[in-house]
């Protein structure tokens, strides 16, 4: 069988006057439709460029408002999805907390669960304030905040601290971590510095900055 070409011309039929109109109506819907799904297939690839709200606070610094906070007084920020504790200290607490060294199980913070800047006696900058991640470190509960002699029901002669009731681990006003409970480390200290004497920055240290 030999092979036949028809051109198209010479094949089509005889076109009346209403064929231009609708061929220029079908040009144009087509144009159309097919500008509005280019756009429409734009916005979504444009708007993949700038990270998510979800991706910036994953790993954004907060900045925090201090000069609120009363002596005594615990308030809570989210940091990368975690809540951050940050505790006025008062003169009290502090004594407080060389008392109770024999029965704490890194006292001294040898274990790396916080930044360099806090491996002291407070574990923190400034010894008035306390800034703990506030994720006990057995199975990640939320432990509670216990003051005003509250504490004293977990464990004798200390007035203060942290109580996880899902297992019963104990941190004292340091976030170091009583013996003979489940939790193996001291409460994580998360980075952190000071931008004046009222304004915190969690996520962040000085040496960073």
């Amino acid at each position: 069988m030999s092979d036949v070409s028809v051109d198209a011309k010479e094949s089509a039929p005889e076109k009346g006057p209403g064929d231009n109109t609708r061929r220029r109506f079908l040009t144009v819907a087509t144009s159309v439709v097919g500008a509005v799904g280019v756009a429409g297939a734009a916005v979504p690839f444009i708007a993949s460029w700038n990270p998510s709200a979800k991706a910036k606070a994953a790993g954004a610094d907060v900045e925090v408002d201090i000069s609120g906070i009363e002596p005594g007084q615990l308030i809570r920020v989210m940091w990368r999805s975690k809540p951050v504790w940050i505790v006025r200290r008062t003169p009290e607490i502090l004594e407080e907390l060389k008392q109770h060294e024999a029965n704490l199980k890194d006292p001294t913070s040898e274990a790396e669960q916080q930044p360099a800047f806090a491996k002291n006696y407070y574990r923190s900058l400034k010894e008035e304030y306390l800034v703990l991640v506030g994720i006990c470190t057995h199975l990640g509960c939320s432990p509670t905040h216990l003051k005003n002699g509250a504490f004293e029901e977990i464990v004798e002669g200390v007035p203060d601290g942290f109580f996880c009731p899902c297992h019963g681990s104990k941190f004292d006003m340091a976030g170091r971590v009583f013996q003979n409970v489940p939790a193996p480390l001291n409460l994580v200290v998360p980075p952190y510095q000071y931008v004046d004497d009222t304004t915190m920055i969690i996520g962040s240290t000085a040496e960073e900055a």
